[in-house]
């Protein structure tokens, strides 16, 4: 019987349909029995228990350089076919390795300051407002479409100066880099994938270098023009590496941010006792962030690829092998966290590992930092008496992430 427990745990499929409407139960069953997991499905080592995750995070043997490694498995014709979609991904803050990654990240940070995103707080609170203005008087709410994709865009687009009659053109090219990037199993092959991002990543670089030509001695109080700026020793962002992350923040940014505001306000309105707590105290906002990061993970994984042998848990991974760190798991262990499965907006133990990297200030975690407060306390305040109609689950398995 032991065997048999045993063997239905190893062919538990973390990547599947049923992990896809609810993986928690999925997680749980893994992290007892197999917590480093060869998923066969997609062939990734599955990291599920918080230790060995922030373990791994931060082990130089497990690569960040993700897209890379996995076109490796193409055709020499087909990597010919993407090379401009490979080497101006190589140049991402989140897909490159130490000392590149070090780099970038030092001039990013340069423009990229608290400063920037305290300035925007008036007008994320006005775009709040003005969207639940919007919904209050229908007696209904469709948090994904009235509020969840439009605020962080918007947010996003004005940070960097784009013109809000442009902001439309965004959600599609981001959509089609992001699937283009995590999109395993959902739309076509991977050469497929990759040449629908690749075209999207191409309109939308023509795009921003107009921008970017329009700022260059012509300094303008955003974002990019702060980029274009943002020098340190003599060392300035190449073209290339400018454009790159510009277009990171569009989309992954976007997307954390709406699957967290989706993903809070079902939790808060399926635990009313705890929507009522922080409705009544305003001063639970920054614990019940937190708390909504761990409960429900905006990005339930991420990936990295093994450059030599690594030994964790009982298990080999060999040099080559693909890991999935999975942060909605270790958002959920027994072992890190008292009663992980409660929704509790007081908890204390909130070192989660939603937003964990080996460089801590990301331009998607900056963003969140300072934009999320105010967007669920006024969605927990002004619908007070909202509640969750007949509502489906769906998991954007394309981002890695749960959603509604």
């Amino acid at each position: 019987m032991a065997q048999d427990i045993k063997q239905s745990v190893l062919d538990i499929d973390l990547n599947g349909p049923e992990a896809a409407l609810n993986p928690y139960p999925l997680y749980e069953q893994v992290r007892a029995h197999d917590p480093v997991h060869w998923n066969k499905s997609d062939e990734f080592w599955y990291i599920t228990r918080y230790a060995d995750l922030m373990s791994l995070i931060r082990d130089p043997r497990a690569s960040s350089k993700r897209i890379e490694n996995r076109a490796r498995s193409l055709s020499e014709e087909s990597r010919e076919k993407v090379s401009f979609y490979l080497d101006a991904l190589s140049s991402w803050i989140l897909d490159s390795d130490p000392p590149t990654h070090t780099r970038i990240r030092s001039l990013v940070n340069k423009a990229f300051t608290p400063r920037m995103i305290e300035n925007m707080r008036s007008r994320i609170q006005d775009l709040v407002d003005e969207m639940l203005d919007k919904v209050q008087g229908n007696g209904h709410m469709d948090v994904i479409a009235d509020l969840a994709i439009p605020l962080p865009g918007t947010v996003i687009s004005d940070m960097l100066g784009i013109p809000e009659e442009d902001h439309h053109r965004f959600k599609k090219w981001s959509t089609d880099i992001a699937m283009s990037i995590v999109g395993s199993g959902t739309v076509g092959s991977m050469i497929e994938r990759l040449e629908m991002g690749q075209k999207s990543f191409l309109e939308l670089s023509e795009y921003f270098m107009g921008l970017i030509e329009s700022m260059r001695g012509n300094r303008q109080d955003n974002l990019l023009s702060s980029l274009v700026e943002a020098e340190e020793a003599g060392d300035k962002l190449t073209e290339r590496e400018l454009v790159a992350n510009c277009v990171l923040l569009m989309f992954a940014g976007h997307e954390t941010t709406s699957n967290l505001i989706g993903n809070g306000t079902v939790a808060l309105l399926e635990n009313p006792e705890q929507k009522k707590m922080l409705q009544e105290d305003g001063g639970l906002i920054g614990s019940a962030v937190e708390e909504l990061l761990r409960f429900d993970s905006p990005v339930q994984k991420t990936s990295r690829t093994a450059i030599t042998d690594i030994e964790i848990g009982g298990k080999t991974i060999n040099s080559g092998d693909l890991i999935s760190l999975c942060y909605g798991s270790a958002n959920r262990d027994e072992e890190q966290f008292e009663e992980p499965d409660r929704l509790d907006i007081t908890r204390t133990e909130t070192r989660h590992a939603s937003c964990c990297s080996r460089y801590p200030l990301l331009l998607g975690r900056r963003l969140g930092t300072y934009g999320r407060p105010d967007r669920h306390r006024h969605i927990a305040k002004e619908n007070a008496g909202y509640q969750t109609g007949n509502r489906r689950f769906a998991k954007k398995s394309k981002y890695d992430s749960v959603g509604i």
